[in-house]
């Protein structure tokens, strides 16, 4: 069975040793990693949250498809679409449209993906805490180094990744909220 190999730089060591894959002791058992970064006690710069709404995040995702990779996270955790509110489910895609405009304003993309797997037979790898994945593409992304050598390659470091999307809020005058 294949699988794709991350070609990483240094600073990604601290990241997945430290936020989000050590179970705090506030963290219940079971939640989602989503959870466990929100319960962590650390900032929002150390745990890469970019924007926070009244019911949802935008976080980094720590395992991107292509730089600015984001996720559109609601605080509480769900499973599915219809487990929202009809206040989660309007904040989280009117949050999911700004991300768009975000990531096209501070990376333009050629285009973007916007997407959700729902469940894990779907490909959800943290099936319990919905997620929309918004990811801006370029035409090769995708190019042979996924293919042959299964690796993505990623030209910028996250937390530089981070400060641009979070500079892309402010410019649409949403300064994120970003806990310290």
């Amino acid at each position: 069975m294949n699988h794709i190999e991350h070609l990483w730089n240094g600073w990604r060591s601290d990241y997945v040793s430290d936020s989000g894959h050590n179970r705090t002791s506030e963290s219940p058992p079971n939640t989602s990693v989503f959870t466990e970064l929100l319960t962590s006690g650390l900032s929002d710069l150390e745990t890469f949250i970019v924007h926070r709404s009244s019911t949802c995040f935008v976080v980094m995702n720590a395992f991107p498809y292509s730089t600015g990779h984001v996720l559109v996270v609601p605080y509480r955790e769900v499973a599915f679409l219809d487990d929202l509110n009809d206040d989660e489910t309007f904040d989280l895609w009117t949050v999911v449209r700004r991300a768009v405009n975000v990531l096209r304003t501070e990376f333009r993309p050629e285009g973007v993906n916007v997407g959700l797997n729902l469940g894990r037979a779907a490909g959800g790898s943290i099936a319990q805490h919905l997620h929309v994945h918004v990811v801006p593409r370029w035409t090769g992304d995708s190019n042979f180094m996924t293919a042959i050598a299964t690796t993505r390659t990623l030209p910028e470091a996250l937390d530089v990744s981070a400060d641009r999307v979070r500079n892309g809020w402010s410019k649409l005058g949403d300064t994120p909220s970003v806990r310290s």
